[in-house]
Order: structure tokens, then C-alpha cells, then sequence
């Protein structure tokens, strides 16, 4: 699905805006029309690796769906994303995740584009967007447990390090779910390495709820 994999560089570089952004609206403007069916909005890389990894666990391929899953670079860039794939842009129906902190401005920048109000029952997952309780990374750590996501870290090879970063000043008298969270987020790309690690460890039964309902909603 070719088209799809051109549609999210071009509709960042539209909300990016700037001297090609109209360049990059009129292209993300034919590939909606040529087959994207669905605009999945979600904040990083690793969620989308999450999204797609359980779309395939359950044998679903979500580009041959013509459904978009688009990395906003960031929560705060909702609203110009909003602006040109959501009722003033494409008007493409919308799906997405958002962290339980973040859901006071989506709610507001969904409201703002005519995308719900805040009267609409079952608030934003009625909407479609699903609320992670403080990010995707804690829902993996609380449905696998903490033995299984240092299993999952064994598993790369990471082990040893994990141990190295227990004893830091700093985190020795945390949690260990709270070590596990800021470890997944130490390194550059380190998330994104581990989504797909954690969703393949998951037990089908205990799939996050924001993931599941998502899934379940496109």
C-alpha cells in the first residue's frame, strides 16, 4: 500500500506548513481520495509500532484497510493535525490514543473542529480517541506485570543495563514498575524498539484497554 505510506509524510508536511505546504496538501488531498479511509492519530513512533503490531496479531492488515496511522510528533501538534485531516481539512474520520494528562487539550481541539463536544457521551472514546492512564508505556507495564516486562528486556538483551540503571542514586528506592517506565524512555528510539517486543509478549486476554478499544473502534 504504497499510497498510504506517502499519505503521513505528506499530511505532516501540510500541519508543518510553511513553502511546501500547500504542495503537500493538494497530495495528501488525492491520496485521501485514491484509498485512506481513516486517519489513526497518535503522538510517537512507538505507539504506531504498538498499533500495527497488535493489528497483525490479530491478522489485520491496517494499510490494505486504508487505514492511516499518523505519528504527530508530539501531543501539542493535535491541533494543526485536527485542522487539516479532521472537518476543516479531509474530514476523514479519526481515531486515536492520547495520554489521561493530554485528554483535557484533545478534548478541546476535537471540540474546536466541530469533532464532539464535551457533552458527548463516553466522552473521547466515544470519539474514537482512547486514554492511556499515563502512557502507553504503563499500560504495557501493568498488563504484562513487572517480571514480564524484564522478561521482555532480557529478551533484548538489555538485562544487564536495566540492573545497572535499578541502582542509580535516583531510582533505587522507586518502584519497580517506576524504573521499568523511565527505562523504556532513556534511549532515543528505545520505545520504539520495545513496543513491538511487548505487545508479542502479551497475554491475548490482558491487552491494554486504550489498544484494544482502538482497534476494536477502526
Amino acid at each position: 500500500m504504497d499510497e498510504l505510506s506517502q499519505f503521513g509524510p505528506a499530511l505532516v508536511a501540510w500541519a508543518a506548513g510553511g513553502a511546501g505546504a500547500e504542495a503537500a496538501a493538494v497530495k495528501a488531498r488525492r491520496l485521501a481520495h485514491g484509498g485512506v479511509r481513516r486517519a489513526v492519530l497518535v503522538e510517537g513512533t512507538s505507539d504506531r509500532v504498538a498499533v500495527d503490531a497488535l493489528a497483525a496479531r490479530a491478522g489485520r492488515d491496517l494499510a490494505a484497510e486504508g487505514i492511516a496511522v499518523v505519528v504527530l510528533g508530539g501531543a501539542m501538534n493535535i491541533g494543526r493535525f485536527l485542522d487539516v485531516c479532521g472537518p476543516p481539512g479531509l474530514d476523514l474520520p479519526l481515531a486515536g490514543l492520547c495520554d489521561k494528562g493530554e485528554e483535557p487539550f484533545f478534548r478541546r481541539h476535537l471540540e474546536r473542529v466541530g469533532h464532539g463536544t464535551a457533552r458527548t457521551p463516553g466522552g473521547l472514546d466515544a470519539l474514537g480517541f482512547h486514554v492511556c492512564v499515563a502512557d502507553l508505556e504503563d499500560e504495557f507495564i501493568r498488563a504484562l506485570g513487572a517480571d514480564g516486562v524484564q522478561e521482555v528486556i532480557a529478551g533484548q538483551g538489555e538485562l544487564r543495563p536495566f540492573r545497572t540503571f535499578q541502582g542509580q542514586p535516583a531510582q533505587r528506592t522507586r518502584p519497580v514498575e517506576h524504573q521499568l517506565r523511565r527505562f523504556l524512555g532513556t534511549h532515543s528510539g528505545r520505545k520504539a524498539q520495545y513496543a513491538k517486543a511487548l505487545v508479542d509478549h502479551l497475554d491475548p486476554a490482558r491487552i491494554p484497554r486504550p489498544l484494544e478499544r482502538l482497534l476494536a473502534h477502526v
